[in-house]
């Protein structure tokens, strides 16, 4: 009796270990370490190790929900199968090396919260598909060499406070469906080639408190509705093209007060009137 009990409890803890993580979970975990040079990561994994031990990696149940690996030294590519973790809500490797594309079947993720790809070397657009990631809430791909136009589906995220993409090569309009994203707070656009105007549109976005469009080649008039975002703490929307005449209350409200490149691409200040009545600036 007493050598079946111990035979149940050892078939009971080996069944135990093997349901520690889900036969397609750890496949890709380990598609993820081969892809980007796991053998030489900063703190690497010990694959012989259980995988709730993983550097990294947050389990529940027998799945995967969050991957944190930033400045962790990954170099090489993200693998297409990331987006078979379908319980992932946080994927963050920030600050590697990481080269290729995004993968484009982003709405495999739809547990997704958080998503920071930035700081590394990423190339190609930003996926259509990512709209499709209905609980994303941080969206960070900033200093990468992304380009292609934001996608008009990223107007999709409902939830989404922070989007944070400055320092790529990002051409085209800001799609209107961005400014239907009422919960933004962060929205960093900045250091891109990005062209058009600012939509008066951007009144919507009641929750903004960091606007930063610095460094691209944005025109026309910059819209009075700006005032009306009570919430805004923070802004730079200097080194474009924009032209005509703007409050003092903006003014002041940028970090460089409205430095502009004119027609000639010469750095211009703008101006604030000291007038109370036409608290206005002119390009002079």
């Amino acid at each position: 009796m007493k050598n079946i009990f111990t035979l149940l409890l050892t078939v009971f803890a080996s069944i135990t270990v093997l349901a520690e993580v889900s036969v397609s979970d750890k496949t890709v975990l380990l598609k993820l370490y081969t892809a980007t040079n796991g053998a030489n990561w900063n703190t690497k994994w010990d694959l012989s190790s259980p995988i709730s031990t993983w550097y990294g990696v947050v389990l529940e149940g027998d799945k995967v929900v969050s991957i944190d690996l930033s400045d962790n030294n990954l170099v090489g590519e993200i693998p297409s199968e990331i987006v078979n973790l379908t319980d992932l809500k946080k994927l963050n490797l920030h600050k590697n090396k990481i080269s290729g594309v995004i993968p484009a079947s982003l709405e495999n993720l739809k547990e997704l919260v958080v998503l920071d790809l930035s700081f590394n070397k990423l190339t190609g657009n930003i996926p259509s598909s990512v709209g499709e990631m209905n609980k994303l809430v941080t969206l960070e791909l900033y200093m990468n060499r992304l380009s292609g136009e934001l996608p008009t589906q990223i107007g999709n995220l409902k939830n989404l406070e922070t989007l944070a993409a400055f320092n790529n090569e990002l051409e085209g309009q800001i799609p209107s469906s961005l400014y239907q994203v009422a919960t933004l707070k962060t929205l960093l656009l900045s250091s891109n080639k990005l062209k058009g105007k600012l939509s008066a549109e951007i009144a919507k976005l009641k929750m903004l408190e960091n606007l930063s469009l610095f460094e691209n080649q944005m025109d026309g008039q910059v819209p009075f509705d700006l005032e009306k975002l009570n919430n805004l703490k923070e802004m730079n929307i200097s080194y474009n093209q924009f032209s005509g005449l703007i409050s003092r209350k903006l003014a002041s409200l940028d970090t460089l007060n409205m430095t502009m490149l004119n027609d000639k691409g010469v750095a211009v200040l703008l101006d604030v009137a000291m007038d109370i009545e036409r608290p206005l600036v002119s390009e002079d």
